[in-house]
C-alpha cells in the first residue's frame, strides 16, 4: 500500500529513519517538523535523491492549533493513508519535584500529539488507511530513573491504540503501535553518552542498542498491506529487554 503519508517530528532519529524507509518502499511522505527546518530539510533532500517523494511541512504537534495547521497543509497536497505518530519527547525530573509544566510537556509530547494527529487522520482516512503510534518499552518496564511519566504516557499511548483500533476497524482503517528500547540515536547518544548507552542495552538479549532503521523497517511493513491483518497490535522492538 502507498500513497500520502504523515510523519510527524521526522526531522531527525526514528522518524527521519522511518521517512526515508517509507519513500523507498513507495510512499508520498510528508516530513513534519516543529522548529528544526534544516534537519527537515536534510531529510527531504536525501529522499529526492534516492528518487522518492517528500516534502517537508511545519506544525507543532503537541498543539491543538498547530495539528489544525499541519493537516490543513497536508490536505492542500493530497489525501491521508497514513499516519506515523512519532513526535514525542521526554525530561528528566522526580515526581516528588514535578511541576504542573513537567505533565503538561510531557503528556502534550507524547499522548496530545497521538491523539489529536490521529484524530485529524481518520475524519480524512478511507478504508485502507493506515496509523502506527511510536510507544516505548518504558510502558512496561517503568523506563529509566526520573522518566516516570515519559513511562505513564507512553502507557497511554498503549491504551489508545488498542481502543483506537477497535473503533476504526469496521472502517477499515488499522491503528499499530510500535515500542521501541533504547535506539541509538544522536540526541540519545548527546544526552546519555557512549558509555551509558551501553550499560542501559547490556542486559537485553542481543546486548546492544537498536538502530533508527530497524525500528522503520518495522513501522513500514505495518503500515504495508502485508500487515492487512494486524490492527491494535503493540509490537516490541527492543533486542529481548
Amino acid at each position: 500500500m502507498t500513497g500520502l503519508l504523515l510523519v510527524t517530528g521526522a526531522g531527525r532519529g526514528i522518524g527521519a529513519a522511518i521517512a526515508r524507509a517509507a519513500a523507498r518502499d513507495g510512499w508520498q511522505v510528508v516530513v513534519n517538523y516543529a522548529r528544526d527546518a534544516e534537519s527537515a530539510a536534510a531529510v527531504v533532500a536525501a529522499i529526492t535523491a534516492a528518487g522518492g517523494s517528500a516534502q517537508a511541512v511545519q506544525g507543532d504537534a503537541t498543539t491543538v492549533e498547530g495539528i489544525a495547521a499541519l493537516f490543513a497543509a497536508v490536505d492542500a497536497i493530497g489525501p491521508i493513508k497514513g499516519l506515523v505518530n512519532n513526535a514525542g519527547g521526554s525530561a528528566d525530573f522526580a515526581i516528588a519535584d514535578m511541576t504542573a509544566g513537567d505533565y503538561d510537556g510531557i503528556l502534550n509530547a507524547n499522548l496530545r500529539s497521538t491523539a489529536f494527529c490521529s484524530a485529524a487522520a481518520v475524519q480524512r482516512m478511507t478504508a485502507g488507511g493506515a496509523i502506527v503510534n511510536i510507544g516505548s518499552r518504558a510502558s512496561q518496564t517503568g523506563g529509566q530513573p526520573l522518566r516516570v511519566m515519559y513511562a505513564a504516557a507512553k502507557g497511554a499511548v498503549d491504551g489508545f491504540t488498542k481502543g483506537l483500533a477497535n473503533e476504526v476497524g469496521k472502517r477499515g482503517i488499522r491503528v499499530n503501535c510500535v515500542r521501541p528500547g533504547v535506539i541509538r540515536t544522536a540526541t540519545h547518544e548527546a544526552r546519555a553518552g557512549a558509555q551509558r548507552l551501553a550499560q542501559m542495552t547490556a542486559p537485553a538479549a542481543l546486548g546492544r542498542p537498536g538502530e533508527p532503521e530497524e525500528v522503520a523497517e518495522l513501522v513500514v511493513f505495518l503500515l504495508s498491506d502485508r500487515a492487512a491483518y494486524m490492527t491494535g497490535a503493540l509490537v516490541d522492538i527492543g533486542g529481548g529487554r
